[in-house]
């Protein structure tokens, strides 16, 4: 017997009804934030940044591949890893099916995480991926986008994360169990762990020009975990007690 309300076919449509104007209400404001963010200033990027790539090593115009717009997804995976965040994979498992029609609308994308770029490329295959997959290793580029800090930083505390100084977990002394436990399925310890974060980050080029357009983090990033659009859509919505997402090659042994 269901513990879920229930009610007549009528019942769930004069609901449904209702529903709807808030679903349509939230589409307009969606809407409207897609044009607040395209409307921001952008950004002249003037420091040089090199990345090691399967092409050998790029600078950030280069990773636009002839394109006029690059989005960059910020995966965790710093390089003391032994394998690429668990979240952070599932939300590249949708990459392959719509970079190809991205690169098609004038927009790249890409992954780039601090680990070695022998590393990337073993991951990379250990789960069937196909998208660009860069090397920010021994250059700024994380810590000036603000998803990765030094140990330094750590122990200092009141780093920047999210567009807010201090308070965050990267910075905690003590972190809670599931960050143990996220840290663990990579290969190390929470502080480590925690030393990169998520994020995503969009850029022009425009004469020659690249500009930083815009990144979000954290919950910034919902928008983009396809599987949660459709969990949010089921009737037990994405109903989580305790770590249940594992690689996708993981299920079977969990």
């Amino acid at each position: 017997m269901s513990k879920h309300m229930t009610g007549t076919r009528k019942d769930w449509l004069a609901a449904r009804l209702e529903l709807l104007e808030a679903e349509k209400e939230l589409t307009r404001r969606s809407d409207e934030l897609a044009r607040q963010r395209q409307a921001l200033p952008w950004v002249r990027v003037d420091k040089t940044y090199q990345f090691d790539t399967e092409d050998g090593k790029v600078s950030l115009g280069e990773l636009f591949q002839g394109r006029s717009q690059l989005l960059v997804y910020h995966f965790m995976f710093g390089p003391d890893y032994t394998a690429g965040c668990p979240s952070c994979s599932a939300i590249a498992d949708g990459f392959d099916g719509f970079a190809v029609h991205l690169a098609n609308h004038d927009v790249m994308l890409t992954a780039v995480s601090r680990a070695p770029l022998a590393k990337l490329q073993a991951y990379k295959r250990r789960m069937g991926w196909m998208f660009p997959w860069a090397s920010s290793l021994n250059g700024d580029f994380n810590y000036d986008f603000n998803v990765s800090i030094t140990e330094e930083q750590q122990r200092a505390g009141g780093v920047e994360y999210n567009y807010r100084r201090g308070g965050h977990p990267i910075v905690a002394t003590q972190l809670p169990e599931p960050v143990a436990q996220h840290a663990a399925m990579c290969g190390t310890d929470a502080a480590t762990f925690v030393r990169d974060r998520p994020g995503m980050s969009a850029f022009a080029l425009e004469d020659g020009v690249v500009y930083h357009t815009y990144s979000t983090y954290a919950r910034g990033l919902d928008g983009l975990w396809g599987m949660y659009q459709w969990l949010d859509r089921a009737p037990k919505g994405r109903n989580e007690t305790g770590i249940w997402l594992h690689r996708n090659d993981e299920y079977e042994k969990a």
